[in-house]
């Protein structure tokens, strides 16, 4: 039973609350006979899954393959499908394929991924601490007030900044930079800032990676204007890391890499090799299908694809 528009708002609400990626699948644009509608959705999830209905098996297969490459360039695609033999053209934001398996019509559906915002955490409530939540938020971040002992820091977060003005500076750093966090920083004094990272038990090389005092040297004075150099040296560090490899920083918030592909044997269609594709194993290596039909006449004979393996 295809879940109902209402559901699917829950689910992606849901999806978002848990900062879990998903794309947003609508169709924009069907042509009889197609089973789809303009303004059918669905979710897909990072492992393939599709919740929803945005047209048949078939249309089903190219979706899945583009969405999870939407996933991982973390960029909307107008994704349009066409009968015919397998072939594909690109073009600025949109890209078209032939599918063998369509009876006909043509169907256009809008892929667009929902990453969520890079978290930051913010150790603290003091004025300067508020004043990067509120500063934060407004340029697309997460931002999360917390405490020393009880922040948290992953890999995939974005910064930390210890803003607390000496409650639990250290445990808090040093949880950062044991973690990988990119940018680890901490709002203190020159002399104050240089006492705190002496006292930290890590490594000297993790210790040179936290920025003391915090933010670009702008002449900033009040929590608002710190907060705002903190901020602006945090988008230069990560614009740094984006130049210089995905080595110098995590992959952005959970974003998968892009998906592995596969041809189906029996029409030549390209599929994404994930756990929700239709597949079968044979001769010990697994094949991939992009509808119950192909997967069926491969069943029946499966030695007159073997050469397209």
């Amino acid at each position: 039973m295809t879940p109902t528009v209402d559901i699917l708002t829950a689910r992606a609400n849901d999806l978002a609350s848990r900062r879990e990626p998903f794309v947003h699948a609508t169709v924009v644009r069907a042509q009889h006979p197609t089973s789809a509608h303009a303004g059918d959705t669905a979710l897909v999830m990072p492992s393939g899954e599709i919740q929803g209905f945005v047209g048949g098996n078939c249309v089903e297969s190219s979706v899945r393959e583009y969405s999870l490459q939407v996933l991982a360039s973390q960029e909307p695609l107008l994704l349009r499908v066409v009968p015919g033999e397998p072939s594909r053209s690109a073009g600025d934001g949109a890209v078209e394929v032939s599918n063998p398996c369509l009876s006909g019509g043509a169907i256009e559906i809008f892929l667009q991924p929902r990453i969520p915002a890079p978290r930051v955490l913010v150790v603290g409530t003091t004025p300067v601490a508020q004043a990067l939540e509120t500063l934060g938020s407004g340029v697309g971040l997460a931002m999360e007030l917390t405490d020393g002992e009880s922040a948290a820091p992953r890999a995939d977060d974005a910064a930390l900044i210890v803003a607390s003005h000496g409650k639990a500076e250290e445990i808090a750093l040093e949880a950062a930079l044991r973690a990988g966090v990119p940018y680890v920083a901490l709002v203190a004094s020159g002399t104050r800032g240089a006492a705190v990272l002496e006292s930290l038990d890590v490594d000297p090389a993790q210790r040179a990676r936290v920025f003391t005092p915090a933010g670009l040297q702008l002449g900033a004075r009040t929590p608002g204007e710190i907060a705002l150099s903190i901020l602006a040296q945090l988008i230069q560090e990560r614009a740094k890391s984006r130049h210089t490899g995905p080595a110098a920083q995590p992959a952005p918030v959970s974003a998968p890499a892009a998906a592995a592909t596969a041809t189906d044997p029996v029409c030549g269609m390209t599929v994404a090799a994930s756990e929700s594709t239709l597949r079968l194993e044979h001769n010990g290596a697994t094949v991939y299908f992009c509808s119950p039909g192909c997967r069926a006449a491969f069943r029946k004979d499966p030695e007159r694809y073997a050469l397209t393996l």
